[in-house]
C-alpha cells in the first residue's frame, strides 16, 4: 500500500515538473498565432478578454453603451490591487490612462497590442505600479470591425482587417461634438465617469514614406494651454520619445502635410474638438493619438504600439503627480478665465527642429497614365534636420459670460451637454431677463455633406441686448464649472465646432412668415409716417444704393424687417448669453 502511494506521489510530482517545463501557451493571441499578419476579430478579441477576465482578479470588463452595430460596446480595465470603484480610484490620486482602440477598424494595430498589453500585466510579465489604472476599449468601431476586407491598398498588412465607416458609415474621429453615433455617446459618457488623466487613440498612418515606424500626435500644446499645454510640450512629450528611442524606436511628430513631401518640414496637425485628441484636451486631459507608418509591416507596427503603450504606463506612473497637479491647476484656473479662443492657426515665425529619416523623394513616368508620379526611392535614405511648425497662435477669441440660457426645446443640445457632465439647472418659474442674443448676420455652408451634415463655417454675428421671457423648466448653464471650455466651444455660434456649425440650431435659419407686398404696402406708408428714424434709415439707404433705389420689392421688405410684424425668432440665435 505505501509502495502504490509512493507510486502514484512520485507519478503527480513527474507530471507537475513536465507542466513546468512547458512553455506557458495560454491566452496566445491571433496576431502571435499567425506570426503577426492577422489582426483578431470581434469575436476573437471579446473571447480573449473574457477568459483574461475570469482567470485574473485585476481585470474588469464592463460596457459603455450600445454601438451602432446593435452589440454592446465593452471596455476592459487593469488595476494591480483589483479595485475597480471609480470614486475611490480618484480618491487615491491615481493616474487614470484610457486607452482606445479601431475607432478605424482598418488601422487595427492597437487592438492585437492591448491584448497583449493587458495579458502580460496581468500575468505580471509587465510591471503596471499601484498608481496606474489602465482603461482599453478593445474594438471601439464595432460596425466597422465587423465589416472586414481590404479596403486600404496603401497598407502592409494585415491580411484582412475591419472598416474605416461604423455600420451607419460614420468616421468615428469626426464625431465627438456632433455626436450622431451610439458609440460615441457611450465614450463620451466613459470620459465623464473616469476622468482620464492621459487618453491615447491608437491609428496608422496615410501619407509620405519614411523610415519611423512611429510617429506621435500630441494635442497641440498652445490649444490646450496653461499648465497642463506646457507640461506636455516641455516634460512629458519629450519624456516618451526619449523612453521609445531606448526601446529602439526613433519617433517623430505625425506628418500630416500631404500637399508636399515631408523633408522641407511640415505643420503640426491641429486637431478641433470634432477629433478624439481635440475632444479631449477641452477637459486638459494629456491626449495622444500614436500613428504608425502604414508601409511598414504589421508585426513591427504592432510591436512598435506596444513598445510606445509601456512607455506611457512607465512614464506616467513616475511622472503621476505631477501630471495630476497641472490639470488641478488648470481646472482650478478655469473659475477665474475669462478670455478663449474659439480658433487657431500656425504661427509660421516661430519652428522647432526635428530630426527626419526619410527617402529622396522622386518622379518617373507612371505605367497608368505615362504621366509623372510621385515615388520615395528607398535606395537613398537619408537623416537631416527639418522644420517643424508646432506654435499656434489665436485668430478667434471670445469672453465667458456667467451663464447660458437655453429654451427647453432645443432637447438634442441638452442631451449632449448632460452626456458630457456638464451641470445644470432649471428655472422654477417664469422670468424675463435681460440678455444678449446674438443676430445671425451670414454664414458658409458646404456644397457636399461632411459626416452626414451640411457644416456651417465662417459664421458672423452680431450681438445686442434683449429683454426675453423664460419659462419654468427652461435650462439655465452657469459657466463655474469644470466643463466650461467644452461649453463655451460648443454653444458659441462662430465656433468652427460649435452645435451651430453642426446643425443642430438649423430651424431658426428659415423664415416663417411673410406678406403679401399690395397689403403691406399701406402698412409700410403708415410705419413711415409714424416712425422717423425708420424713415430716415430708408432714405439713407436709397441715397447710398443706387440698385436699392431701383428695388421698389427691396424698399418693401426693407420697411419689413424693422417692422413690429417681422418675425423675432428668424436668425436669433437661442441660446442666450447672461453677462
Amino acid at each position: 500500500m505505501k509502495c502504490r502511494l509512493l507510486f502514484f506521489i512520485c507519478l503527480l510530482f513527474s507530471a507537475a515538473s513536465a507542466r513546468a517545463a512547458t512553455p506557458d501557451t495560454s491566452f496566445i493571441t491571433p496576431f502571435e498565432r499567425s506570426g503577426g499578419t492577422k489582426t483578431a476579430t470581434f469575436v476573437e478579441t471579446l473571447d480573449f478578454y473574457r477568459k483574461l477576465r475570469d482567470s485574473f482578479a485585476t481585470i474588469f470588463m464592463g460596457d459603455a453603451g450600445l454601438s451602432d452595430a446593435g452589440y454592446p460596446l465593452p471596455y476592459v480595465c487593469y488595476s494591480s490591487d483589483s479595485n475597480f470603484d471609480k470614486d475611490n480610484i480618484k480618491k487615491d490620486g491615481r493616474l487614470v490612462i484610457l486607452i482606445n482602440n479601431d475607432i478605424h477598424p482598418g488601422e487595427p494595430d492597437g487592438v492585437d497590442a492591448c491584448m497583449m498589453l493587458l495579458r502580460d500585466a496581468a500575468k505580471g510579465k509587465i510591471k503596471v505600479p499601484k498608481n496606474v489604472v489602465l482603461v482599453v476599449i478593445p474594438m471601439y468601431n464595432l460596425g466597422g470591425a465587423l465589416n472586414r476586407g481590404r479596403s486600404r491598398p496603401n497598407q502592409n498588412g494585415p491580411k484582412s482587417y475591419g472598416f474605416r465607416g461604423n455600420s451607419r458609415n460614420l468616421d468615428l474621429n469626426r464625431d465627438f461634438i456632433k455626436c450622431d453615433a451610439s458609440e460615441t455617446i457611450g465614450l463620451e459618457d466613459l470620459f465623464t465617469k473616469i476622468s482620464p488623466d492621459i487618453f491615447i487613440d491608437n491609428h496608422v498612418s496615410d501619407g509620405a514614406d519614411y523610415q519611423h515606424v512611429m510617429t506621435l500626435l500630441a494635442t497641440q500644446h498652445d490649444k490646450m494651454g496653461g499648465a497642463t499645454g506646457e507640461y506636455m510640450y516641455n516634460t512629458f512629450t519629450p519624456l516618451l520619445y526619449k523612453a521609445m528611442k531606448q526601446h529602439g524606436y526613433d519617433m517623430v511628430p505625425y506628418v500630416n502635410d500631404f500637399d508636399k513631401t515631408p523633408e522641407t518640414g511640415w505643420k503640426e496637425f491641429y486637431e478641433p474638438p470634432r477629433f478624439s485628441s481635440g475632444y479631449a484636451a477641452l477637459f486638459h486631459i494629456l491626449a495622444y493619438v500614436p500613428e504608425t507608418h502604414m508601409l511598414k509591416p504589421f508585426k513591427d507596427r504592432v510591436k512598435a504600439t506596444y513598445a510606445l503603450m509601456e512607455c506611457f504606463i512607465k512614464e506616467g506612473a513616475a511622472h503621476a503627480a505631477e501630471i495630476k497637479k497641472v490639470r488641478a491647476d488648470d481646472l482650478a484656473a478655469l473659475a477665474n478665465k475669462s478670455e478663449f479662443v474659439l480658433d487657431w492657426k500656425t504661427d509660421t515665425t516661430r519652428c522647432d527642429s526635428i530630426l527626419f529619416k526619410g527617402y529622396e523623394a522622386a518622379y518617373k513616368p507612371s505605367e497608368v497614365s505615362g504621366l509623372p508620379r510621385l515615388y520615395y526611392d528607398h535606395t537613398k535614405p537619408f537623416t537631416k534636420k527639418v522644420p517643424f511648425y508646432d506654435h499656434f497662435v489665436p485668430s478667434k477669441t471670445v469672453t465667458a459670460p456667467k451663464a447660458y440660457i437655453i429654451p427647453k426645446t432645443w432637447v438634442s443640445v441638452i442631451s449632449q451637454l448632460r452626456n458630457n457632465g456638464v451641470n445644470i439647472r432649471r428655472f422654477s418659474h417664469d422670468t424675463t431677463m435681460t440678455v444678449t442674443a446674438y443676430h445671425i448676420d451670414n454664414y458658409e455652408t458646404v456644397q457636399h455633406p461632411y459626416e452626414k451634415h451640411y457644416l456651417h463655417k465662417n459664421v458672423q454675428v452680431t450681438p445686442g441686448n434683449v429683454s426675453i421671457r423664460f419659462y419654468t423648466g427652461d435650462y439655465y448653464i452657469p459657466l463655474d464649472q469644470v466643463a466650461k471650455r467644452y461649453i463655451i466651444e460648443t454653444l458659441e455660434p462662430t465656433a468652427p465646432d460649435a452645435f451651430f456649425a453642426w446643425n443642430y440650431f438649423d430651424g431658426i435659419l428659415q423664415q416663417k412668415e411673410g406678406y403679401s407686398a399690395y397689403v403691406f404696402e399701406d402698412i409700410a406708408a403708415k410705419l413711415l409716417k409714424e416712425d422717423s428714424v425708420l424713415k430716415k434709415e430708408l432714405e439713407d439707404k436709397k441715397k447710398n444704393d443706387p440698385a436699392f433705389a431701383a428695388d421698389g420689392a427691396a424698399q418693401l421688405d426693407f420697411v419689413y424687417k424693422r417692422s413690429p410684424y417681422f418675425e423675432q425668432s428668424y436668425l436669433r440665435y437661442p441660446v442666450y448669453r447672461l453677462e
